[in-house]
């Protein structure tokens, strides 16, 4: 659901297994579940900051419910992302060996697999989690599709289109712990935002070859592409420090979150800063380690320093 925010951890390489479980690990790819798996964590910590303060216990139940629906939803867009992209994919080094790309699953069962994921999560966040989450989620789903994917072989900008249905797991998850969405949402929503341009950044930089091959536009043509780069790198990341801050400074979070984000800032600043000047692909995939840290320790330590 995110853009581009895979994690480059061996993206739908398949294992060596007999047939029957080689198809299952196919259709497993197809939901990449890497990604999914920062989704997941995105979503767990805006349920857990958007609970009521007031709450006598906690509500495991509408949280597993609130995760398996968001997962499904992204799950089956991740299927429908790999059948649009399926031929481009099959182009580049680093997705060549997709389920789809690769012919290891037929391309009309990918699309109904999606389909069906997608159709499933959205109506189990709306009977059991409740409506403002499965909206979220279907918008989610609609703009990833239908804006963010074709774009990518139009403009570079498809960066900052993408990454707008990428930041909304956290309030998926808001909304389903509180039935709407106050200004505490909107900072989280913020900062994944401004979270994904260096990760993705990082994503285009090592792999600028390979999306050339397959036509597309995440870089500017020429040189052009190292100052973008250098731009949608650094400028988010000035922007995000201070926002980290913002749950401290209202009363939100405690000053243990705050020292803990100040430190964590500082290394992903660090990488950024010298993969601008170096422009390396060796700093690029530390930058891209950075920015895969970064995230998921800001808004657990976030949640357990919650005021």
């Amino acid at each position: 659901m995110t853009a581009e925010a895979g994690t480059d951890l061996v993206e739908g390489v398949l294992p060596r297994s007999p047939a029957g479980l080689g198809v299952l690990a196919g259709y497993w790819a197809l939901t990449k579940p890497d990604i999914n798996l920062l989704i997941g964590i995105t979503v767990f910590v805006g349920f857990c900051l958007g609970r009521p303060t007031a709450s006598s216990s906690f509500p495991v139940g509408l949280l597993i419910n609130s995760l398996l629906g968001t997962m499904l939803v992204a799950g089956g867009s991740g299927a429908l992302n790999q059948y649009i992209e399926r031929q481009f994919d099959a182009q580049m080094r680093r997705t060549a060996r997709r389920p789809l790309a690769s012919g290891k699953v037929e391309p009309h069962h990918a699309l109904w697999f999606g389909i069906l994921l997608s159709s499933v999560g959205a109506l189990y966040l709306r009977y059991a989690v409740n409506m403002l989450a499965s909206l979220i989620a279907i918008a989610t789903l609609i703009c990833y599709l239908v804006l963010y994917t074709p774009l990518k072989r139009k403009t570079p900008l498809c960066t900052l289109v993408g990454a707008l249905p990428g930041a909304t797991p956290p309030l998926i998850g808001w909304a389903a712990a509180s039935g709407g969405l106050s200004a505490g949402a909107w900072v989280l929503y913020a900062m994944l935002f401004l979270w994904q341009f260096p990760h993705f950044m990082a994503i285009a930089w090592m792999y600028r070859e390979d999306y050339d091959r397959a036509g597309y536009m995440v870089l500017p043509r020429g040189e052009g592409a190292s100052r973008f780069m250098a731009w949608q790198s650094l400028l988010p990341l000035v922007v995000l420090i201070p926002l980290t801050l913002v749950p401290t400074l209202v009363g939100y979070a405690g000053l243990t979150y705050a020292v803990a984000a100040m430190f964590l800032n500082c290394g992903f600043l660090y990488w950024a800063v010298r993969l601008i000047f170096e422009k390396s692909n060796f700093v690029a995939r530390r930058l891209l380690t950075a920015s895969i840290i970064y995230l998921p320790m800001t808004l657990l330590i976030m949640v357990l320093d919650k005021n």
